[in-house]
């Protein structure tokens, strides 16, 4: 099963006063890559999470967004009310001393420093595991659409691999037309010299099979056929493999070009050019599977 490395999942609930929102989404990446944006209060429990996280989702550059709204009854901040109550008195001995007015005092001493508190909350840990009810929710939801996205990759990879196996296959007349034309030019050639003096026929023969080995591509054929073969094993196995797949399509390439550079015939050329295509469309959609 093919899974794609996109994915979306998104879960909500209400925890005690606290209406809490878990966004999951990813984009493709060769490394588990994980943004975490959640609220300060709960950064402690991060590394355990993005350990677990790691395991469930493997790979891509994925965002993981923690957000709740209260209804107030909770303030972390707290006024010290000893600070402002110094800052008060020193700033009416100011105030009559300059003759300054002190009714914007107040406003002002709340933005001086240390005027406001926070006061760390303790992380409640049954409050923390109906959060994490929330985190598997939203990875369920982003697994089952990484699934689908998956489906949609299965399905174009088949395509591509059908496609280049049927122009490998329509290479072959091509290649038994391009071999007796060219062994009909040799041999025409041979005729033409094989008269003349100090002509070596035994060596004459011999450069004619050299020449025709070096342009025969059934070897390359049989072991595209082969690759095709594995890629779609692959692609049915019972996990996903996007890495394996990416170097099986580097296999697949190489087989191509070498077919390419020993082709010697426009019709072979043409297909060789259309398998390209198709190969250079797989490379693409390898990138965004699993």
């Amino acid at each position: 099963m093919i899974l794609s490395m996109t994915g979306y999942g998104k879960a909500e609930g209400t925890i005690g006063n606290k209406k809490f929102s878990i966004e999951l989404r990813s984009v493709n990446s060769k490394q588990f890559d994980l943004n975490v944006r959640m609220p300060s209060v709960y950064k402690e429990k991060e590394i355990p999470l993005r350990n677990k996280l790691s395991k469930l989702l493997v790979r891509g550059k994925i965002d993981l967004f923690i957000h709740f709204d209260s209804n107030g009854e909770e303030v972390n901040s707290t006024i010290n009310t000893t600070v402002v109550k110094r800052y008060f008195r020193q700033v009416q001995e100011l105030s009559v001393e300059l003759g300054l007015n002190t009714e914007q005092a107040m406003t002002d001493l709340l933005r001086l420093p240390d005027v406001m508190k926070q006061d760390r909350k303790e992380i409640d840990e049954d409050e923390w595991g109906q959060i994490m009810h929330l985190i598997e929710n939203a990875v369920e939801k982003f697994i089952t659409f990484r699934k689908q996205e998956g489906i949609s990759l299965f399905e174009d990879f088949k395509l591509r691999i059908d496609n280049i196996e049927d122009c490998a296959n329509r290479v072959v007349p091509f290649e038994q037309e391009r071999t007796k034309g060219v062994r009909e030019r040799i041999e025409g050639l041979f005729a033409e010299f094989q008269d003349k003096e100090h002509l070596d026929s035994n060596r004459m023969e011999q450069e004619m099979i050299y020449y025709l080995e070096k342009l025969d591509i059934t070897e390359e054929r049989v072991r595209l056929a082969n690759h095709l073969n594995y890629f779609r094993e692959t692609l049915n196995n019972g996990k996903s493999q996007g890495k394996k797949l990416g170097f099986i399509g580097q296999e697949i390439g190489r087989e191509i070009n070498t077919m390419g550079s020993k082709a010697n015939h426009s019709e072979i050329q043409k297909l060789v050019v259309q398998m390209k295509d198709e190969l250079e469309k797989i490379k693409e959609q390898v990138l965004n599977a699993l």
